[in-house]
């Protein structure tokens, strides 16, 4: 699996950006906040976890990366970050009202068990996202107009993986003992701009972060005048509109309860 280690800073300045899209959609799909608490998975530099807060609910981030927790702490001091990750959670069962982890379930190296450990730890809602499409032609054509061979795409064994559609996640999700799963796609554009863009690369985020930190000098050089050349054929007003796609998911631990008691 990728590589997030020390990444926080070139993740805050260029990815978190883009994962925030998603945001809006999951406050919509999970209701007012009323009292509730809310458990942010895998929360990064805490851009999701402050949109909860802000928007009125009790919500605490866990992530297992130090960097990324650094920057969230001081970037959003009152937001408590825990350390954790998947598929163990330092957290007791029922521990919070929503638990939600937004494009971590396509990171791990167990979906399901990370996926049952969602639910664990959920007393009502749980709620996650993934990639359905995302435009890795920018990248595909960085390469090839410098003559490098891309990296070939991380894969699970195939009794760990899962379909990459709406369906295939829900599908996924009820495999983990979620029960009924309400899923649907959402898309938007993500207007980037191309010192975001480099900052991943160079920071050694994402797939073409990590393909980039194991270049030499020469073809590191060649690498990045072509993604300029990109950008300048690409931009629209200074930014490029790269448009993404998720899979946003809903369940609920009464769902999953019904789910068992009905099972032979």
């Amino acid at each position: 699996m990728k590589d997030w280690a020390g990444t926080g800073r070139a993740y805050a300045d260029s990815y978190a950006s883009l994962c925030v899209g998603t945001a809006g959609t999951l406050l919509g799909e999970l209701g007012a906040p009323g009292n509730r608490t809310l458990l942010d998975v895998g929360s990064g530099t805490g851009m999701v976890t402050a949109a909860f807060a802000d928007a009125g609910w009790d919500a605490v981030g866990c992530e297992p990366e130090s960097t990324m927790r650094e920057i969230a702490l001081r970037e959003h001091p009152a937001i408590p970050v825990h350390e954790g990750s998947l598929p163990l959670l330092p957290f007791c069962e029922g521990q919070f009202d929503v638990v939600v982890a937004n494009f971590v379930l396509n990171h791990v190296a167990d979906p399901r068990a990370s996926a049952a450990e969602l639910l664990r730890v959920s007393a009502g809602l749980v709620a996650a996202t993934i990639w359905t499409n995302s435009p890795t032609w920018l990248w595909r054509e960085v390469c090839e107009r410098a003559a490098l061979m891309p990296a070939a795409g991380e894969r699970l064994p195939p009794e760990k993986d899962f379909e990459r559609t709406v369906d295939g996640f829900a599908t996924m999700l009820g495999e983990a003992g979620w029960g009924l799963v309400r899923a649907i796609e959402y898309t938007w554009t993500w207007s980037a701009e191309e010192s975001a863009l480099w900052a991943s690369a160079e920071g050694g985020v994402g797939g073409a972060g990590q393909f980039y930190r194991e270049l030499d000098s020469t073809d590191r050089a060649s690498f990045r005048s072509a993604f300029e050349s990109v950008c300048r054929e690409r931009a629209i007003d200074g930014a490029l509109p790269l448009e993404h796609s998720a899979a946003v998911a809903i369940g609920s631990r009464a769902d999953a309860a019904r789910r068992r008691d009905t099972e032979p």
